[in-house]
């Protein structure tokens, strides 16, 4: 399989987006073009981040313009773009839905054959060092376990775009590097909301949100050195 994002059909399209949320503008007029396989979102608390990560998959829908996301329009193909896209809750809880890990990623496969299913399941628990929790309450886990569950029922279902936001904002050190590794490691795009400086310079390009506008994109280093600028 060829990685997304190497190819020229593998683009996520934004032109002149705006997203207006109860009455209050989070994104204003966004256009982008991005084709790298690794792209870094950062930007301040509120800068609008989130939201645009979440216009990716049909989260949240423009208020005007039009979103792309490898040919097909976030609003009038959703159905078959959240088949395509995998998205990573900053938090965990609000991601896993089962009692245990082995059901929540046959959760992730339903509708595949039972037989598929099983076998899907325990490889992608032996992949991500939770076979032997297979069968645990998931509520057990350690914080890096609930996030590396999440990502791997996100990955077992082989999506194109893979959007992680924040995911590993409530990860210590290693954990944080353990997810961004696995990250960065994948043949889907990827799009990477994060306040991690060390993750954002790991990707091949990145994005600068500034109260709603993307005021720098391009080079990481380039772009990260804009941000500790705004900062001050």
């Amino acid at each position: 399989m060829t990685r997304t994002g190497e190819t020229g059909v593998a683009t996520i399209a934004v032109d002149a987006v705006s997203v207006v949320l109860d009455g209050r503008p989070v994104l204003r007029e966004v256009t982008a073009s991005l084709t790298a396989p690794t792209i870094a979102v950062i930007g301040a608390n509120g800068s609008g981040k989130s939201t645009f990560a979440r216009l990716l998959n049909g989260l949240v829908t423009p208020s005007a313009g039009e979103v792309r996301v490898h040919g097909l329009d976030t609003v009038r193909d959703r159905a078959a773009l959240r088949r395509r896209v995998g998205f990573v809750f900053t938090n965990p809880d609000a991601q896993i839905l089962m009692p245990t890990p082995a059901e929540d990623i046959a959760l992730s496969l339903r509708g595949r054959a039972k037989a598929e299913v099983a076998d899907r399941v325990r490889d992608t628990l032996a992949v991500h060092g939770l076979a032997d929790h297979a069968d645990v309450p998931a509520s057990s886990l350690s914080g890096g376990q609930k996030q590396m569950l999440a990502l791997a029922a996100v990955l077992a279902t082989e999506p194109q775009l893979i959007v992680a936001d924040e995911p590993t904002t409530l990860l210590d050190l290693r954990n944080s590097r353990r997810i961004g590794d696995l990250l960065l490691a994948q043949r889907a795009q990827v799009v990477v909301v994060t306040h991690d400086l060390e993750l954002a310079a790991r990707c091949e390009a990145a994005m600068l949100f500034e109260d709603g506008r993307v005021t720098a994109s391009g080079e990481p280093s380039t772009v990260i050195a804009a941000y500790r600028r705004a900062c001050g």
